[in-house]
C-alpha cells in the first residue's frame, strides 16, 4: 500500500468516525431534551401565526358581516386549532405551560357571562355561579364579589384581568380559543342531533344587527383575538433561545428533562384525553362534554392531541406549510435500551392515531362527535371506544418506556372516568 491510497484510506476513516460520533451526540439525552424545546418553539410559533391569520379573518368580518366572512373566519379558527392541540403534550410536566394554559384553552365554559343565550337550553340561573347569565355584551356594568365593574369598554385587559375566572369560578372562561369559538358560532341548540351553533352574520353588523348590542359584540371578539396573540406570543417566548420555559427544562437535567417529556405524553394520554375529555362524556351521553362544543370540531382537536403525544416521542413535526422538523427522538434513546419496548410504543401510537383518524373520518362523514357519544348510539360509542381504548393501551407502554429508562416513578394524571366510573354518577 503506497502512502497516497494509506492518507486516502487514513482520511475515509477519520470520516466515518467522526460521523459516527455525530450520529451519537445527536442520540444523546441532552440533544433529545434540546429538540423537544425546539420543536416546542416551532409550535408556539405556528399557533401564533396561525393566529394572527384568524385575526385577520376577524378582521374582515368585521370590515363586512356576511355568510362568507363568518365562514371565512370559522374556517381560520379552524386552522388555527390544528398546531395549537399538538402543543398540549408540553402542559403536563412543564409548570410554565400548566400556570398558562387555561388563558387560552380551557373549557368548558359557561358561555352566558359573554353573550346572549337560550334559557330554555342552558338554563337561567346557577347557585354556583352568579354571572352564569350575565351577559357582559348586554351589560356595561357587573356586579363581581360584591363590587360594582366598569364594563362600559370591553379591552383585553377587562377580558384578562376581571373576567377570565371571575369570582373565582374555573368555568367563567372568558379568553381563549372558545371563547372566540363561541361568539364566531354561538351555542350549539341541537343536544345529541346533527348541526353545530349557528350564529347569524348580522350579530355582527352594525345595520342590521341581530342578537342586540351588536357593537359590543364586535368589540369583544375583536379583544379576545388580540388577547389570543398576546397570549401566544408570550409563550413562544418562553421557549425560544433564553426563554422561561426553556431554561426551566434545562435546569431539570436529564433525568428531570425526560421525565417531563415522559410525564406530558402520559398525562395527557390517560387522564386529560382519555379520560376527562372522552369517557366522561361517553359515559354521561352528554354534548355539553365535547372540547369544541359550538363548533363541533371535537373530533379534530381529540385527534391533533393524539399527534402531538407521538411527536414528542418520535422527535418530529409536521409545520402546516407542510415541511417537517425532526431531530434526535426519545425513541432512539429506548431503542437503544430495548428495542421491543420501542417497536411496542411505536405500534400503539399508531395505531391510536389509526383510531383517531376513524372517528374523524366517521365526524366527517356520518355524524358529528356530539352525535357519537349519544347515549344508545352503539356504532358511535364504539368508534369513540376505540380511540379511547388505544389511548389507555399507549400510557402502558408509556409506562414501561419509564421503566426502561429507569427514571423511577413518575406520576401520570389520572381520571376517576376511567378508574372509579360508579364516581362520575355520585
Amino acid at each position: 500500500m503506497n502512502n497516497k491510497t494509506l492518507a486516502a484510506l487514513l482520511a475515509t476513516t477519520a470520516v466515518l468516525l467522526g460521523l459516527a460520533d455525530t450520529a451519537g451526540a445527536q442520540a444523546a439525552p441532552e440533544a433529545v431534551i434540546a429538540h423537544y424545546a425546539d420543536i416546542a418553539e416551532a409550535k408556539y410559533s405556528d399557533s401564533l401565526t396561525t393566529a394572527k391569520a384568524l385575526d385577520s379573518a376577524i378582521d374582515a368580518l368585521l370590515a363586512s358581516p356576511s355568510d362568507v366572512t363568518l365562514q371565512a373566519a370559522r374556517n381560520a379558527w379552524r386552522a388555527a386549532r390544528i398546531p395549537y392541540q399538538q402543543t398540549e403534550v408540553y402542559r403536563f410536566g412543564n409548570p410554565i405551560v400548566d400556570d398558562w394554559e387555561g388563558r387560552v384553552n380551557a373549557w368548558p365554559l359557561d358561555e352566558g357571562l359573554i353573550d346572549y343565550v337560550d334559557a330554555d337550553y342552558y338554563g337561567s340561573e346557577s347557585d354556583e355561579n352568579t354571572l352564569f347569565t350575565a351577559n357582559v355584551i348586554a351589560n356595561d356594568r357587573l356586579i363581581i364579589n360584591g363590587q360594582a365593574v366598569d364594563a362600559s369598554r370591553i379591552t383585553p385587559q377587562l377580558i384578562s384581568q376581571t373576567l377570565q375566572e371571575a369570582g373565582g369560578i374555573e368555568a367563567n372562561v372568558a379568553s381563549g380559543y372558545h371563547a372566540i369559538e363561541f361568539l364566531l358560532w354561538g351555542q350549539d341548540l341541537n343536544g345529541n342531533g346533527p348541526g353545530a351553533g349557528n350564529r347569524p352574520a348580522t350579530d355582527f353588523s352594525l345595520e342590521h344587527c341581530t342578537g342586540g348590542h351588536c357593537d359590543r359584540r364586535r368589540e369583544y371578539l375583536a379583544a379576545a383575538s388580540d388577547l389570543l396573540i398576546a397570549d401566544l406570543a408570550e409563550m413562544a417566548a418562553d421557549w425560544s433561545a433564553g426563554g422561561a420555559a426553556r431554561k426551566a427544562l434545562e435546569e431539570r437535567g436529564i433525568a428531570g428533562g425526560l421525565s417531563t417529556i415522559l410525564t406530558g405524553m402520559g398525562s395527557l394520554s390517560y387522564g386529560e384525553l382519555a379520560g376527562e375529555r372522552m369517557k366522561l362524556g361517553l359515559l354521561l351521553g352528554d354534548p355539553e362534554e365535547e372540547h369544541d362544543c359550538f363548533s363541533d370540531n371535537t373530533h379534530n382537536s381529540h385527534l391533533y392531541d393524539a399527534v402531538g403525544i407521538r411527536n414528542a416521542y418520535l422527535g418530529t413535526y409536521t409545520r402546516p406549510d407542510g415541511s417537517v422538523l425532526s431531530g434526535p427522538s426519545l425513541s432512539e434513546l429506548v431503542a437503544a435500551k430495548d428495542a421491543a419496548i420501542d417497536g411496542e410504543l411505536k405500534a400503539d401510537l399508531d395505531a391510536t392515531i389509526a383510531a383517531m383518524e376513524a372517528m374523524a373520518k366517521r365526524a366527517e362523514t356520518v355524524e358529528a362527535y356530539d352525535q357519537m357519544i349519544a347515549t344508545g348510539n352503539a356504532e358511535g360509542n364504539a368508534t369513540v371506544q376505540a380511540a379511547i381504548d388505544g389511548l389507555v393501551k399507549q400510557t402502558k407502554s408509556i409506562e414501561r418506556v419509564i421503566a426502561a429508562l429507569d427514571l423511577g416513578t413518575i406520576e401520570l394524571e389520572g381520571s376517576d372516568s376511567l378508574d372509579n366510573p360508579n364516581a362520575v354518577f355520585q
